[in-house]
């Protein structure tokens, strides 16, 4: 009766213990999936539209929080083509970012906007100004027209 009291005391002694580094192992997987729930999740999606001999590519990484990056690149007939970087954040159903992008040998900054509606991106356009800072932007956004100029179709993206 004694050995199996000993046995009794032994087994309960390891489960208890066991327990415990459960116990210890699901904290440490809690704050590890605490950090893991902070990093956002990334979402990349690619557009482009081809009119005629013009030609408009867009890729965006948008993060949880509505923030977004990218790169715009335009290529128009008779223009000079510009090639740049997007950073913004997306309102509502509307993209609105800065463009930093090369032409002529000159980085400019401005803001561009576009309308999500349905599996494409509508360019919006409006009376723009000089911000103190150097940027072209747009003077209001709530009078921006999408009047499907340039409507960029979504795309696999091309790695």
């Amino acid at each position: 009766m004694k050995s199996k009291s000993i046995m009794y005391l032994a087994l309960v002694s390891i489960i208890v213990s066991c327990k415990k580094e459960v116990k210890d192992a699901l904290v440490k997987v809690d704050s590890t999936a605490e950090s893991i729930s902070i990093l956002r999740p990334v979402i990349e999606e690619c557009y482009g539209s081809i009119v005629k001999n013009d030609t408009v590519v867009m890729s965006l990484t948008f993060n949880q929080d509505k923030t977004f990056v990218g790169k715009l690149n335009y290529k128009l007939f008779q223009k000079d083509r510009n090639t740049g970087t997007l950073t913004g954040i997306q309102k509502g159903d509307t993209l609105i970012a800065d463009y930093t992008f090369m032409s002529e040998g000159t980085t400019s900054v401005r803001q561009v906007a576009f309308l999500k509606n349905g599996e494409t991106y509508i360019e919006g356009f409006g009376y723009m100004i000089d911000d103190s800072s150097g940027r072209i932007v747009f003077r209001h956004l709530n009078q921006l027209k999408f009047d499907r100029t340039i409507v960029l179709t979504k795309e696999d993206c091309k790695n």
